[in-house]
């Protein structure tokens, strides 16, 4: 089997997606409540029964606030830096199984090549993901890169180059900063996090990104975590356009909040 995932969720109120391999089901995130994250895995197919592990980006709710409820499942093995481990285990009711990185290293787990990256968000230790499956030398299983990058207020150069050399890169497209400024329901204050150094990547930063590190190997490119209010859709496909038409092989999908995917092989 090759490697393939879902999104199961992305957004404000929750984000989670399934990695699969031949020998791996990895959860990257669990922002959402166990039972809620069943549902999603029943819906396609899987279970949290047969999921293996749980990687972690950060320890905001929207990203690892059904860790608690995962408490029926201890045979899950959980990976995330010191920092992270440490913010979640302080509101969990039980020990989980951590499995603790530094970030910025590469480590293997069963047949992924896992590499970390530190990433600009106003967490404790945030991180980027970038998941290898296959080996160059072995022509039946070539090597399937999958690169994932979502909450970050900019992406400064080793973030770049993450991006580069992937098969699928899921990157986050927050907001379109005309609706932000314009919603009525944020104080200033909310408005200067969301859209600062450490907050989140508008559509028109994340245009200047793909643009900046566009590779001819890319073959699918997620836009994800929208905001509810302050984006659209229609708003992300507009500000990626250019960058569309440069890349006629790749398959561009923008990712609406609490949509779930189908399954994206990267055979």
């Amino acid at each position: 089997m090759a490697m393939r995932f879902t999104i199961l969720g992305s957004g404000s109120a929750g984000n989670a997606a399934l990695l699969v391999t031949a020998e791996a089901r990895v959860l990257i995130d669990a922002g959402f409540s166990a039972r809620r994250l069943g549902q999603l895995l029943a819906a396609q197919g899987e279970s949290l029964e047969r999921v293996d592990a749980v990687f972690l980006t950060h320890e905001h709710g929207d990203h690892a606030g059904g860790l608690d409820g995962l408490r029926r499942h201890p045979h899950l093995q959980v990976f995330a830096n010191h920092a992270t481990s440490r913010a979640v285990q302080a509101g969990l009711s039980w020990a989980a199984g951590w499995q603790l990185f530094e970030t910025g290293s590469r480590f293997r787990y069963r047949d992924l090549e896992v590499e970390t990256f530190a990433v600009p968000h106003d967490a404790q230790d945030p991180v980027a993901f970038r998941f290898t499956h296959g080996r160059a030398d072995d022509p039946a299983a070539p090597p399937r890169t999958l690169a994932w990058l979502t909450d970050l207020g900019h992406a400064p150069l080793n973030l770049r180059q993450c991006l580069r050399d992937c098969d699928a890169v899921v990157v986050e497209s927050n907001h379109c900063p005309h609706l932000l400024q314009a919603d009525p329901r944020r104080p200033w204050a909310l408005k200067q996090r969301i859209s600062g150094r450490h907050g989140h990547l508008s559509n028109d930063a994340v245009r200047e990104l793909l643009a900046d590190v566009a590779s001819p190997r890319w073959r699918h490119v997620f836009l994800t975590h929208l905001s509810r209010d302050c984006n659209t859709p229609a708003a992300v496909e507009a500000a990626l356009a250019d960058v569309r038409a440069t890349l006629p092989a790749c398959a561009f999908a923008v990712v609406p909040p609490g949509v779930t995917t189908p399954w994206c092989d990267l055979g």
